[in-house]
């Protein structure tokens, strides 16, 4: 089976996608193994910008399955709303009206159980769709991407992970910010979370939320400290406290914030830079016995 290793963060902003884009190209030009990126911010998946040979080769549509009430059949006795937990069944018994919205609906089912008249009928509903890029190197880049007015992201991305190739040695998965569904939905059964913060009161805030979830989840995790030299020193403060790895830190370089803006994160970035990218690549392959 691959090794997973997800890259996440608390916030936006970070760097998450910089991360994670930066061990896809190391990883694919010093391993021998498959490598894979996952993007799985569905709502703005944007790793596949930051390469400019990425070709796209196959795009495949996520489907949900909406239930839908069939008035000719309906009593309108309400058991389907009783039994939805998502609020997602308005009936009306005065006005002979009842409806499913598809951005609440999760579907689970409950509603085909209740219905005693046969009056629930599936559809498909579309929310969105499954890209894959192939790059110059490297086993390419997967990314899933949320139709405009879906709320179905967890479902994109559990379809996004269902259907990765387990041919690849390393999956690098780069996950939504923020701790809500999404996340949790990217970061379960990964070998290794990678959690990318900066050293300012928010980014202390949301590490703290961050390194909540994943003890929860009980996985093993390390800081990578991006924009450093920047803020202050609470957050190393925390990092020792809670006797938290600390895996690397990436300096604040204006040239390389700049190249970022346009795009180029693989050209011309300061020494600095790639010594700091380096490092934190080749202690991940020695911790994880890559």
């Amino acid at each position: 089976m691959p090794i997973r290793i997800a890259i996440a963060s608390g916030k936006g902003g970070t760097g998450k996608t910089t991360v994670a884009s930066r061990l896809y190209s190391y990883f694919s030009s010093e391993t021998s193994s498959g490598v894979m990126l996952v993007d799985c911010d569905v709502e703005e998946p944007n790793a596949a910008l930051f390469f400019p040979d990425a070709e796209k080769k196959e795009e495949k549509k996520v489907y949900q399955e909406i239930p839908v009430i069939n008035g000719d059949k309906c009593n309108y006795c309400r058991k389907c709303t009783a039994y939805c937990e998502f609020n997602a069944i308005l009936v009306m018994p005065p006005v002979k009206f009842a409806e499913i919205n598809p951005s609440l609906c999760h579907s689970c089912g409950a509603c085909e159980v209740a219905c005693q008249e046969d009056a629930i009928e599936i559809r498909q509903h579309q929310i969105g769709v499954l890209n894959k890029y192939n790059t110059s190197s490297g086993g390419g880049i997967r990314e899933g991407l949320l139709d405009i007015g879906s709320a179905m992201q967890t479902m994109v991305i559990r379809e996004r992970l269902k259907s990765l190739s387990p041919d690849n040695r390393i999956i690098i998965l780069d996950a939504p910010p923020g701790t809500s569904c999404p996340v949790v939905e990217t970061i379960s059964g990964t070998d290794y979370v990678v959690l990318v913060s900066e050293p300012t009161p928010f980014g202390l805030y949301d590490l703290g939320l961050m390194v909540d979830l994943v003890r929860e989840m009980s996985l093993p995790f390390g800081v990578v400290i991006n924009k450093a030299g920047l803020g202050d020193r609470k957050i190393y403060d925390y990092l020792e406290k809670e006797d938290i790895p600390l895996l690397g830190e990436i300096p604040f370089e204006e040239s390389y914030a700049r190249a970022y803006a346009e795009g180029k994160l693989f050209h011309d970035a300061p020494d600095s830079i790639e010594k700091a990218y380096q490092s934190l690549s080749e202690k991940l392959i020695q911790t994880l016995s890559l």
